[in-house]
C-alpha cells in the first residue's frame, strides 16, 4: 500500500491548510494562558463596568498583590491558569501623592480613592510600583457581558473543544474497532447478535442518546466527553466490521490461519494495519462531529458547565446579542466551531487520497 499519492494541487493545498490549523488549535489548546492577557483559571475575571465593550477596547487596571496565596507551581500555572490571581481594580486615571496611588474608579460617578504604597511593596519605589502593578489590557474581541475578555475565553474554549474531540474519538475507537474485529472476522451468531446492537444505537438519534447519556452521567466536564463517546462508536464498529468481512478471506489472512497464528495476532499484526485508512478517515469525522456535538449541548446548557469556556455556551450566552448590535459576541465562537469542523471534514473528506492502493 503506498501512503502518499499525487492528488490535485487544490486538494493538497486545503489539506495541508487544514492540518495546519489543526495544529494550530492543539497547540493553542495546550498553552492558551500563555498567550491570552487575563491568565486567571478559565479567563474569568469579571469587570462589570466595561461589560459588552467592543473589540479593540483598553482598559487600565491597578493589581493589588494576593498575599493570601497558596503555593502553586509553575506547569500548574503554564496549564490551569492561576488559581490565585491578583485583584484588579479598573481605573479611568491617576496619579500619585507622597504615600499612595489616588485613582478615579472606572465607574459613572468616578469615585476617587486612594491605594498605600505599603498595600504593594515597601522594597520598591513610585515609579517600580506603577511600571510593575499597573497594567494596560487591550481587548481584541471586546468583552462580554460580564465584562470577561472574550479574546481570552475564545482561546481556552479550543482548549474543550480539541480535548472531547480527542477522548470522544478514542472511547469510540475502543468500542468500535473491538465490535467491528469481532463481527466482521467471527461472522455467524456472532455477528447477528453484534450487528443487532449496533443497529439498535444506529436507530437511535445521535442528540437524543448524548442527553440522554448525559442526563444519566450529571453535567460536567467528563461526563460530557465520556457520553459523546459512548454515542460514537457505531459508526466505527460499521466500517471496521465491512472492512474486515472484505479482508478476512483474502490469500495473506489465510495463509495466518494455516501458519496457525492466533486470532489476536492477526487481528493486530494483518488487519488493523490494511485497514487504518477508512479508521483515520471516519475518526476524522467523528471528531467534528463531537465537535459539534458539545457545542450543542453546551447551548443547551447540558454541557460544559460555567465557568470553563466552551465555544457553544458562549454562543448561548450571547446570541440574544446578535440583534442588540453586538452580534460578535456570539459570531467569533461560531467562526470558530466552523472553522474547526470544516478542518476536520476537510480532512476526513481527502485523506482517502492517501491510502490508495496501487
Amino acid at each position: 500500500m503506498k501512503l502518499f499519492k499525487n492528488t490535485e494541487y487544490s486538494n493538497n493545498i486545503g489539506v495541508f491548510l487544514s492540518f495546519s490549523f489543526v495544529l494550530f488549535c492543539l497547540f493553542i489548546s495546550l498553552f492558551s494562558y500563555v498567550f491570552i492577557p487575563d491568565s486567571s483559571r478559565f479567563s474569568n475575571q469579571m469587570h462589570l463596568p466595561i461589560n459588552s465593550k467592543s473589540p479593540g477596547f483598553k482598559a487600565s487596571f491597578i493589581t493589588v498583590p494576593n498575599t493570601d496565596v497558596n503555593d502553586q507551581s509553575f506547569l500548574s500555572k503554564l496549564f490551569t491558569g492561576n488559581k490565585y490571581p491578583d485583584t484588579e481594580i479598573l481605573i479611568s486615571d491617576f496619579k500619585l501623592s507622597q504615600n499612595s496611588i489616588i485613582y478615579s474608579d472606572f465607574s459613572n460617578d468616578g469615585t476617587i480613592k486612594s491605594i498605600p504604597f505599603t498595600t504593594f511593596s515597601s522594597s520598591l519605589s513610585p515609579d517600580q510600583i506603577i511600571t510593575k502593578f499597573l497594567i494596560k489590557r487591550y481587548y481584541l474581541f471586546g468583552t462580554d457581558n460580564y465584562g470577561r475578555d472574550v479574546f481570552g475565553r475564545v482561546m481556552l474554549g479550543t482548549r474543550v473543544s480539541m480535548s472531547i474531540g480527542i477522548i470522544a474519538v478514542l472511547i469510540s475507537l475502543l468500542i468500535g474497532v473491538f465490535i467491528g474485529l469481532i463481527s466482521g472476522y467471527y461472522g455467524g451468531f456472532v455477528d447477528r447478535i453484534l450487528m443487532m446492537v449496533i443497529n439498535i444505537f444506529w436507530s437511535i438519534p445521535t442528540l437524543l442518546l448524548v442527553i440522554a447519556f448525559s442526563l444519566a452521567l450529571g453535567k460536567g466536564f467528563w461526563q460530557v466527553y465520556v457520553a459523546v463517546g459512548l454515542t460514537m462508536w457505531v459508526e466505527v464498529a460499521r466500517v471496521v466490521r465491512g472492512q474486515v468481512i472484505s479482508e478476512k478471506n483474502k490469500d495473506y489472512i489465510t495463509a495466518t490461519k494455516v501458519l496457525g497464528f492466533s486470532d489476536i495476532r492477526i487481528f493486530f499484526n494483518h488487519l488493523l494495519p490494511n485497514i487504518i485508512g477508512p479508521i483515520l478517515i471516519i475518526s476524522a469525522a467523528n471528531f467534528a462531529s463531537a465537535i459539534l456535538i458539545e457545542s450543542g449541548l453546551s447551548f443547551l446548557g447540558i454541557g460544559t458547565q460555567p465557568p470553563v469556556p466552551s465555544w457553544g455556551s458562549m454562543i448561548k450566552d450571547n446570541y440574544q446579542y446578535i440583534i442588540l448590535g453586538k452580534a460578535y459576541l456570539a459570531i467569533i465562537p461560531g467562526t470558530a466551531i466552523m472553522l474547526l469542523v470544516t478542518s476536520f471534514m476537510f480532512l476526513g473528506n481527502n485523506l482517502e487520497d492517501y491510502f490508495k492502493s496501487d
